[in-house]
């Protein structure tokens, strides 16, 4: 018997009386047949309705032959297949027209994803036939489309013939930029994202992704579409030109919000933010706002201008903070100016900043410094998802001083790394390992502001301590000392999708003296949840140098 269709219909139908089934129905096949077909079989239906629909299933797995049985009592109807030998791929003719290089054919061809000996089924059918179009779709050839296909179907011998022909169409190549929805905005401040699409460069699907991607996470569009405009393509037939549509819609001129929330580290917290993405009418974004925490209070303003011409971001920004934390009171005011640059896997930030701070501990002497300090921070990231990472490792390096010369009160040099690698556990699970090191070179503490010094303890360092409590104490307070070390594993067991459970293990300290060594280890459970954000975490951590037991909440984004 052989069946030769573009769309594929069930075998001949053996027509059973049409009684109405009672009772229970009770498949009795093969367990991956009576897997396929429980889904999708009515409580209640016809004899006949009951042959038809598992004929059309299992047709579509391949089982173009299936013999069925009926068996009915008073109260039980027992559903009886063989589905009979699978159809398998015999032979496949995939041809490609047009003008298209040879060896991109020749690749496309062998990369025909329901090769020959495979069992053929109905959606790897589909999608093998979506796939090499996609393929076509993604380079040179935005026109390509499938002409005909074919499954021929033998069903005693249980073999299928494939046959897919398709048109590349001319080879496309970018051509200008047309935008629509821009008002405050001109063409050139998206030109200064745009690294990817540029006339007379070959047509590639995955450039436009990009640009719209990068346009659609600047502060001055709400909604972004880029896309080719075939229909008005120019060129010889072979070769054509086509604009690239640019689609914005621009966000709002000003906005203002109020926000709540909580942290184990700062306590409860409400914030006042206001932002604009074209300060002075010069595409300049102003972040700006005022947030209150039981142990940190916080005002900024900061100030992110567009990219230049070598994709630098530059800004400048000024912060005035006060913080109550393990009996150190900090009154701190600072502004300086960054340049943030993305080189491949590697994003390199230069800072320069000055601030002045007042420290109170409790039970001891008040002091303030002053410190302007250049920095430079390099962050390598090589995982397979930013947000969610399964497997890859980031790598983080900085180093930054001070000089009593150029308004500081104190000689220092700052060197800080910290190390997080994903380690696959299965197709799911994960072990995530982190390290961080840190050395302050300085003849002593003293007239260091703390934002060069070290403090440990809490979320995201050194679970089952407070927050911050891990430091060098000063009368009744902890304040920060010259040298970091903590190190941490936690591995986490995913119960779905969304839901798993992580056991973790902590150890650090942070100390002015090496001779004070001395880590602290932390222990526990948890429960992490994937947000959009990315993972959200509640542990419960046992501090083993308090003996107490600590909450902690995080939101597990790779730095």
């Amino acid at each position: 018997m052989f069946l030769s269709a573009r769309r594929l219909f069930p075998c001949l139908l053996v027509l059973l009386p049409p009684i109405a089934l009672g009772g229970e129905l009770a498949l009795d096949a093969p367990d991956e047949i009576v897997e396929l077909l429980t889904p999708h079989l009515p409580e209640e239906a016809g004899a006949v309705q009951l042959q038809k629909l598992s004929r059309e299933i299992l047709s579509t797995e391949g089982y173009f032959l299936p013999v069925i049985d009926f068996a009915q009592s008073n109260d039980a109807v027992r559903l009886k297949i063989d589905p009979g030998p699978r159809t398998t791929v015999k032979a496949v003719n995939v041809t490609i027209n047009g003008p298209i290089e040879a060896k991109i054919k020749d690749e496309l061809v062998a990369s025909w994803r329901l090769p020959i000996a495979q069992p053929f089924r109905q959606e790897d059918w589909d999608r093998a036939k979506q796939d090499l179009l996609s393929r076509l779709l993604a380079n040179d050839h935005a026109a390509a489309k499938l002409v005909d296909s074919e499954a021929g179907i033998d069903s005693l011998a249980a073999s299928a013939m494939l046959m897919a022909q398709y048109d590349a169409g001319p080879r496309y190549r970018f051509g200008e930029l047309r935008y629509s929805g821009l008002e405050r905005y001109s063409p050139e401040l998206v030109e200064r994202y745009n690294h990817f699409v540029r006339p007379g460069e070959a047509y590639r699907e995955d450039k436009l992704s990009e640009l719209q991607s990068t346009l659609q996470v600047t502060p001055y569009f709400s909604s972004v579409s880029v896309s080719l405009d075939p229909d008005a393509a120019e060129g010889d037939g072979a070769t054509v030109d086509a604009p690239v549509l640019v689609r914005v819609r621009e966000q709002a001129a000003h906005r203002l919000a109020l926000g709540a929330g909580v942290s184990s580290n700062t306590g409860a917290r409400i914030e006042f933010a206001y932002h604009t993405p074209n300060l002075f009418k010069q595409a300049w974004s102003l972040d700006s706002g005022l947030r209150l925490e039981q142990k940190k209070q916080t005002a900024y303003a900061d100030v992110f201008l567009p990219p230049d011409e070598k994709n630098r971001r530059h800004s400048v920004g000024v912060m005035a903070e006060g913080t109550d934390i393990e009996g150190l009171k900090t009154q701190r005011f600072a502004f300086g100016a960054q340049s943030v640059q993305q080189r491949g896997s590697i994003e390199q930030r230069l800072a320069l900043q000055w601030q002045h701070e007042y420290l109170q501990p409790d039970g001891a002497q008040e002091t303030d410094s002053k410190a302007l300090v250049p920095n430079v921070t390099w962050t390598w990231r090589q995982v397979d998802d930013v947000l969610n990472p399964h497997h890859g490792i980031v790598l983080q390096a900085q180093i930054g001083g001070a000089a009593q010369e150029l308004l500081s009160d104190q000689d220092f040099v700052r060197l800080y790394g910290r190390y997080q690698q994903f380690i696959p556990l299965g197709r799911v699970d994960s072990l995530i390992l982190r390290g961080e090191l840190g050395y302050t070179i300085a003849d002593s503490r003293n007239g260091i502001p703390q934002d060069y010094l070290f403090r440990t303890g809490g979320t995201s360092s050194v679970r089952g301590y407070p927050y911050q409590s891990l430091g060098v104490e000063d009368g009744n307070a902890v304040v920060g000392g010259r040298y970091l070390a903590v190190a941490s594993a936690e591995a986490t067991h995913w119960l779905d999708n969304d839901w798993g459970i992580a056991a973790f293990i902590d150890a650090g300290d942070a100390i002015d003296a090496l001779q004070d060594a001395r880590l602290a280890v932390g222990y526990g459970l948890g429960a992490r949840w994937r947000s959009p954000a990315g993972p959200i975490g509640i542990d419960l951590a046992y501090g083993q140098r308090i003996s107490e037991f600590h909450l902690h909440f995080s939101l597990a984004i790779p730095f």
